[in-house]
């Protein structure tokens, strides 16, 4: 006999930012799996399409947004849909991001820092902003930011990078004071997964890494903390950061 499902979220519905493919997109389902109708976006609407399909298959009510995070005025139209479409958003998740590399330091341009900030950083802090806000005045609710190693453990080719994940990373905390106590917001710090992304890395990359457990993850080993985030089991979880990356070093 099966127990009750401890990572429930009946009744709930999710706003996954980046949730067409990758991490996102894995998250997206599981979360459907495990009964919330969920809210896709990313930048293509026909890929939050497919990803909503799939949603409404395991009888989820889904809603494909297209929205680029990395624009004020198309995440501030995403919330206003969200609500008026779904009614209220209890888990935010900020997964949406770019990590491009970066020439020498000296040659980085103000306008790759300013793309990079604006996907990584400033997005995620805006929709925090207006989903946290409507979660403290209503019946509370989880955010979560999906970030990187390259926060804690920067490389100068991904400075602007590791400088939007590490804003990210003090996010958390600001928001967490902000709008606790019954809105919990963690940091997620996501290794390298073999989602569909890692069909383009090399064949060393899809099966070694430099880590405690030495390979990539598999999706299924992302999506349980994000569903334990998620779900009520972590209600004494807030300003944490959870690294999920095999022990990288």
């Amino acid at each position: 006999m099966s127990g009750p499902d401890l990572f429930s979220l009946e009744g709930k519905v999710a706003l996954v930012t980046g949730g067409s493919r990758g991490l996102g997109r894995e998250i997206a389902l599981a979360y459907a799996q495990h009964g919330a109708d969920v809210v896709v976006t990313s930048r293509k609407l026909d890929a939050c399409e497919e990803v909503a399909a799939e949603i409404e298959a395991l009888g989820r009510r889904a809603l494909p947004v297209a929205c680029h995070v990395g624009r004020w005025d198309e995440i501030d139209a995403l919330v206003e849909r969200a609500y008026a479409e779904m009614g209220h958003v209890d888990v935010l998740v900020n997964n949406a991001g770019m990590s491009p590399l970066s020439p020498s330091s000296v040659d980085t341009t103000a306008e790759l820092i300013d793309k990079v900030m604006d996907v990584n950083f400033k997005g995620p802090f805006r929709l925090s902003a207006l989903i946290g806000a409507r979660m403290a005045a209503g019946d509370g609710g989880s955010i979560i930011n999906v970030s990187s190693f390259a926060g804690i453990r920067p490389k100068p080719e991904f400075g602007p990078y590791a400088a939007a994940k590490a804003a990210l990373n003090a996010s958390t905390h600001v928001f967490a004071r902000e709008y606790g106590p019954n809105v919990r917001v963690n940091t997620l710090s996501a290794g390298p997964f073999l989602t569909d992304v890692a069909e383009h890395w090399s064949e060393e990359a899809r099966t070694t890494t430099q880590s405690s457990v030495g390979r990539p993850g598999r999706p299924d080993e992302v999506v349980t903390t994000a569903l334990y985030l998620a779900s009520p089991h972590s209600s004494f979880t807030t300003a944490a950061f959870i690294r999920v990356d095999g022990g990288l070093y």
